[in-house]
């Protein structure tokens, strides 16, 4: 069953659908090697990789496995980012969390923001029990924003990736509906 993706706002930032518009922005953050350091594909080199993310965006609301969204900064409407809600399991009430900014836009609190939009929407549209994501050991920065939106470190998966030719440990978290503290800013779903 089809999921569309919610067109979500905070204060700072819209949470919205990719569009084909935003090729350009997003191959440059999928293929700058500063920002993807601690990810578990190398930066993109050529821009129709971005086309068939978007493409792949839109798969995913189509096949119902959860909702990939562009992130806008309000005040100037630059696109900053992306976060996600994927692998939705309907049977099992969960789903993973994941995210990636332009480095611009880290240290403002963007990451947690955009996080908690689409949390708030998720456990309550998608009645979810559990959210999962996964840090690179080495991205304290990453891990600090689960932490700020209340997961927990549950353990690590011992050499699970290769990044830029580096066998790496990755730190697993998981999110409870009854640990979940939602924002108290209304997120609209339109």
């Amino acid at each position: 069953m089809p999921l569309p993706p919610p067109s979500l706002h905070t204060a700072r930032l819209r949470l919205r659908a990719f569009e084909d518009a935003d090729v350009d922005d997003l191959f440059a953050l999928q293929s700058n090697a500063h920002i993807l350091r601690y990810w578990d594909s190398p930066p993109w080199t050529e821009r129709s990789r971005a086309e068939k993310f978007i493409a792949s965006c839109r798969r995913m609301a189509q096949e119902g496995t959860g909702a990939r969204l562009a992130v806008d900064r309000v005040s100037d409407g630059a696109f900053i980012g992306w976060c996600t809600l994927n692998s939705w399991n309907p049977d099992f009430r969960s789903a993973s969390l994941g995210y990636c900014y332009d480095d611009a836009a880290w240290g403002q609190g963007y990451a947690t923001e955009a996080a908690r939009a689409l949390l708030d929407w998720a456990f309550d549209t998608l009645d979810l029990n559990r959210v999962q994501a996964e840090a690179d050991t080495r991205n304290t920065a990453s891990a600090r924003v689960l932490e700020k939106l209340g997961f927990l470190r549950e353990g690590t998966l011992r050499e699970d990736c290769v990044v830029n030719g580096d066998v790496s440990d990755s730190w697993v978290y998981g999110l409870l509906r009854r640990e979940w503290q939602p924002s108290s800013e209304p997120v609209p779903a339109h």
